[in-house]
């Protein structure tokens, strides 16, 4: 096969070049980063006199054996009849122009791995590194390599990780490499890059950003999967609404406090004021120091009590009980407790069919439940931030954000790791928050072209209200209802009640907006009744949207 790269990457790879084989790169999950970067590796092999060695840093075990795989899976240039020249020159092109590619790009015994139990050799051509190990060794190899005369390629993936604590010492070596620059060449890579201070020191080790590629456009370009984001507003219960409103109304008060000593507060975002707040709590006025402390303290009540708001359970579970049955499911929560509690909720519902993915499972365990996952034994998977970054799971089609998160670079990862292209998929991430609290009411302000719909569940009534999918439905409903009930009889016929489940299973889609023509042909595939009367369904709920 050739090595078809989209033009996105050949525009990319052609600034990072320019820019001497260094840069950042901010690209959208799923667009092809990974591979972006292998290819990159390959190009830059064939400009050198010399062996090219790359090292591969990666913030996870998980993402590792990802990129272990992808190198194996990467084609290498082989001459027609020859063997592999694992990057070297010699590949002649086929007869459409492209080269000849066959097996990966490194053999076997050329990839090595370090952390998270691998203990491989560190002269292979590729090393990939798990960022615990690669901050007491990274620098010492490099220097080593290049020294002995090859050069280093270092691939940072999810690289805004890397600026702060003690991740900065896999960049030690850079001061010690001034005479061997030209033989150095770097690659950062991440869907969301920082700004300020910790943009200017990646920029600094890794070279500035060369390359912006966002969601939206790769939604438009079709480099992703297709998809929608569904926002749904849930409420409090009476209990959690008073306790929310009196912790808010105490925050109010000590806040109003701290502001005349300092009004500096007020022109601070989140982040820094808490870092204030943080300095304050140890202030030596003790009037100070114990406002900002239950300030803090009463600010992590009510984040938990938003967070662990009974109605998210409830209405997680009614979700997955109307969304596809053969599509997989990534839950995506804050809290471990929670993440247990709906894991023991569905048990019972899907038994054998659903699994949970965070720190306190242990490795092992999570490995399991990713491959479980993978080969489809279980459809669900309940993640606490453990999959938020750089996993590859092209099989699951719907998120659901349990909790949210305020990190906007959290969002972005989620939606990720449902965009993974594949033929003829869709993707759908639901996004539960709480009104009348101080969440967030948008998972993401700029959907692209896929824009958003909003919906609210009651949790009394256990239905999701979309004010114009119900017009449309109540519409459909009468006029079935008018023409397919005997009134003889109290109770629906079972017309009426098929054209309730369906109008149930549509409240949380967006089938119904799909062309007419692709319902129709949907209806004409259906394997099942129950599968077409659903597509017939919702056609007639477009046609009555369409009626106004």
């Amino acid at each position: 096969m050739e090595m078809n790269l989209y033009p996105w990457q050949e525009s990319c790879l052609k600034r990072w070049f320019e820019n001497h084989g260094r840069g950042m790169v901010q690209a959208a999950t799923g667009a092809g980063k990974t591979r972006l970067a292998l290819a990159a590796a390959y190009r830059l092999q064939e400009t050198l006199p010399c062996e090219l060695k790359v090292k591969i840093v990666v913030p996870t075990g998980a993402l590792m054996r990802q990129w272990n795989q992808a190198l194996r899976e990467f084609p290498a240039a082989v001459p027609k009849g020859g063997e592999n020249l694992n990057g070297r020159n010699g590949a002649e092109p086929d007869a459409r122009g492209g080269i000849d590619m066959r097996g990966g790009i490194g053999m076997w015994d050329d990839i090595g791995m370090r952390g998270s139990g691998f203990k491989t050799p560190a002269d292979r051509r590729y090393m990939i590194y798990v960022i615990n190990s690669a901050r007491y060794e990274l620098a010492r190899q490099i220097i080593s390599d290049l020294k002995s005369g090859s050069a280093v390629l270092l691939i940072a993936d999810e690289c805004h990780r890397y600026e702060s604590g003690q991740n900065r010492l896999i960049f030690e070596f850079l001061p010690h490499i001034e005479k061997y620059r030209e033989r150095f060449f770097s690659l950062g890579l991440s869907a969301t890059l920082p700004g300020g201070q910790a943009y200017s020191y990646l920029a600094s080790v890794l070279g500035k950003r060369i390359y912006t590629y966002g969601m939206a456009r790769a939604a438009a370009l079709q480099n992703i999967a297709p998809y929608e984001i569904f926002h749904i507003s849930l409420s409090f219960e009476a209990e959690e609404a008073a306790s929310y409103q009196e912790m808010t109304e105490r925050m109010n008060v000590l806040y109003r406090n701290l502001l005349r000593p300092f009004p500096i507060l007020r022109n601070m975002n989140q982040k820094e004021r808490f870092e204030l707040l943080r300095s304050l709590a140890g202030d030596k006025d003790r009037r100070i120091a114990e406002t900002a402390s239950l300030y803090i303290k009463l600010s992590y009540k009510r984040t938990s009590l938003v967070c662990l708001a009974s109605a998210r359970l409830n209405c997680a579970c009614r979700l997955i009980e109307l969304l596809p049955p053969d599509e997989k499911i990534l839950v995506f929560g804050e809290r471990v407790s929670q993440a247990e509690e709906l894991y023991r909720l569905l048990e019972k519902r899907y038994p054998g069919r659903a699994g949970r993915y965070h720190s306190r499972m242990g490795q092992q365990a999570n490995r399991n439940a990713l491959e479980r996952f993978s080969n489809g034994e279980i459809r669900i998977l309940i993640a606490c931030r453990a999959l938020d970054e750089g996993l590859d799971v092209p099989d699951a089609s719907i998120g659901i954000v349990l909790s949210g998160t305020s990190v906007q670079r959290q969002r972005v990862q989620r939606l990720g790791r449902i965009l993974r292209k594949r033929e003829g998929k869709r993707a759908s991430l639901y996004y539960l928050h709480i009104t009348d609290s101080a969440e967030d009411v948008c998972f993401l302000p700029d959907a692209g072209a896929s824009g958003i719909t909003e919906l609210t569940y009651h949790t009394e009534t256990e239905r999701f209200e979309n004010p114009r999918y119900d017009r449309a439905a109540a519409r459909l409903s009468g006029r079935v209802s008018a023409g397919g009930r005997d009134k003889r009889r109290r109770e629906p016929d079972e017309k009426l009640l098929e054209l309730q489940r369906c109008l149930r299973l549509g409240s949380v889609r967006s089938d119904w907006l799909r062309d007419t023509e692709e319902l129709e042909e949907r209806m004409r595939k259906a394997r099942y009744a129950s599968d077409r009367n659903y597509w017939l369904c919702m056609r007639e709920i477009r046609k009555e949207d369409e009626k106004g």
